[in-house]
């Protein structure tokens, strides 16, 4: 992480959910954009597929920095969260696959609507996965850098009170 500052607390709920929405949604027009363009070409399943790969790296990236303030997006946090766009990826294709099955020969903007659609509805389920589990702060974590700790009383070897009691009896 050089070179950036990390906060010691996650943004609240609602700062979070805006950045989310304008890093995701970016990312998500881009993504929308860059299906039309390559669905002339191949199959939506294939497109989608290659506009996810790419579009979860640079929106994993963007949340661990922006969204929920922790530097750089680690391993973990690329892996977990590519998880959850795993599962995007499932929603947004099913939903193109019936609109084919559905209309024979959807326009542009109906496959925009049906797009942007399952992609909202996964990204609001992503948000709640990242912020509660892949992006949470563990509570203990904090407590433990809070509290300080008693030191313990010093011990005083049994053999110091022998010489002691010798001495005093003497």
């Amino acid at each position: 992480m050089r070179g950036t500052t990390v906060s010691s607390r996650q943004p609240g709920p609602v700062a979070s959910f805006v950045r989310f929405v304008v890093c995701g949604g970016g990312t998500g027009l881009a993504s929308s954009a860059a299906l039309v363009y390559l669905s002339g070409s191949m199959s939506v399943a294939v497109a989608n597929a290659i506009i996810t790969v790419v579009s979860t790296l640079l929106a994993n990236e963007l949340h661990s920095r922006i969204t929920f303030r922790n530097g750089r997006a680690s391993w973990r946090v690329h892996v977990e969260s590519t998880g959850t766009a795993v599962v995007c990826y499932l929603l947004t294709t099913a939903a193109m696959l019936v609109l084919d099955t559905v209309a024979t020969n959807p326009g542009a903007l109906t496959e925009q609507a049906v797009y942007l659609s399952a992609s909202g509805l996964a990204g609001i389920g992503r948000f709640l996965v990242l912020r509660l589990f892949v992006f949470a702060r563990p509570k203990a974590a904090a407590a433990r850098t809070a509290t300080v700790t008693a030191l313990p009383a010093p011990v005083v070897p049994a053999a110091a009170f022998d010489r002691a009691a010798v001495a005093v009896a003497a």
